[in-house]
């Protein structure tokens, strides 16, 4: 008997296995505690790459609808120096692995293509707990709980079902990210527009960076990256934003005022986006009835995998409990098992990328790699 699927968290892993299970007739449930499917922004850009994301996304039956929302030119690159000299410019000829569309479409798509009631909203975990013989229940924070066979756990970071399987917690990487946005930007702020250029722009120095990507329109979404202890970014009140944003820029003074103003002529509050990592060869040993995909099986630092291991790893974990029907214990073992290398190679990839990118040699290791000098 096909088991029923109970999935925590409606992101971009829980939704491709809910998908592709759904188009091999395995009827799944997600738990998702936002309140809707538009409760908050869902980030920004994601390019979605020939070798994970866009495989997934086939096995989900989607690839052709994913096109329709590729944002053309946005695989286009650059690399400045501090003081504004183009280092790299690497035009979109249409040509590149990697197209880009806006994360919150791409959620969308995929939950409009289950069937009604799917994701059950406002649904936030409050525990777990085995009942034996593979079963597990699920507590949510209005009193509620459910009894599922077989539970997985795509609920990110600060996962409330890893517990079942690992000690393991996210631990922070001795930098974070600091987002602003500017609007208009072609009209408002034309010398930001012009220094980022058609897609993404790196701004490199040991320690810290200003990165920037064009969106939809004349949106640019800046990450401010600066490598510092948490108690630095707690003396910042973030409530106040002139003062917050005056703060983070001041720790590049000196830089192009076409850069520094991505910081200071901001239109948003700043955000603050600490960056935590699971150990990089994070794994568990097999539990009856329940596994993990996504963040919370592998958090790791930014590299553009993220998104992509966690839609490849909802299309295997699919694919494989199709493949076996009537043993889900094989299914899990199955996928498990080729999770844990690939999880790995992809955290040592991305502490490698950050090096490269904020280490002492940046930002020329980071262009010795896109001349492919350095191994992907």
């Amino acid at each position: 008997m096909r088991t029923p699927v109970t999935i925590i968290g409606a992101g971009l892993g829980g939704l491709t296995l809910a998908r592709v299970l759904h188009v091999q007739g395995i009827v799944a449930t997600v738990y998702e505690a936002e309140p809707s499917p538009t409760a908050r922004a869902q980030g920004g850009m994601l390019d979605i790459h020939d070798h994970n994301g866009q495989p997934a996304l086939q096995a989900a039956d989607l690839i052709e609808e994913f096109r329709g929302l590729v944002l053309e030119g946005r695989q286009a690159a650059r690399a400045l120096a501090p003081d504004g000299t183009v280092l790299l410019d690497e035009p979109d000829d249409g040509t590149g692995g990697r197209p880009e569309v806006m994360r919150g479409e791409l959620r969308r798509m995929l939950i409009d293509s289950l069937p009604a009631g799917t994701v059950r909203w406002g649904h936030k975990v409050s525990g777990a707990r085995a009942l034996g013989d593979g079963r597990h229940e699920v507590t949510f924070a209005d009193g509620t709980s459910v009894v599922t066979s077989l539970l997985v756990g795509a609920d990110g970071a600060w996962s409330r079902v890893r517990p079942l399987l690992s000690d393991a917690t996210p631990e922070y990487v001795g930098m974070s990210f600091v987002e602003t946005y500017l609007f208009d930007a072609d009209t408002r702020h034309p010398a930001g527009a012009k220094a980022v250029g058609g897609g993404a722009m790196y701004a490199l120095a040991p320690g810290k960076a200003i990165q920037a990507h064009r969106e939809t329109g004349g949106t640019l979404h800046t990450y401010v990256a600066l490598r510092k202890p948490q108690d630095w970014f707690a003396g910042i009140d973030f409530t106040d934003s002139p003062a917050a944003t005056a703060r983070i820029a001041q720790e590049f003074d000196g830089w192009a005022p076409e850069l520094t103003a991505l910081i200071t002529d901001c239109d948003t509050a700043p955000v603050l986006r600490p960056l935590n990592t699971l150990p990089a060869a994070h794994r568990w040993d097999r539990v009856p009835g329940v596994t993990l995909l996504g963040d919370a099986a592998h958090l790791m630092p930014p590299s553009g995998e993220g998104a992509n291991l966690a839609m490849y790893d909802g299309a295997e974990l699919g694919k494989a409990l199709a493949a076996n029907p009537d043993d889900v214990e094989a299914a899990l073992a199955e996928y498990e098992q080729a999770l844990f290398p690939r999880s790995a190679a992809e955290a040592a990839d991305a502490a490698h990328l950050h090096e490269l990118m904020f280490g002492d040699d940046a930002p020329y290791g980071l262009l010795e790699f896109f001349a492919g000098g350095e191994p992907a």
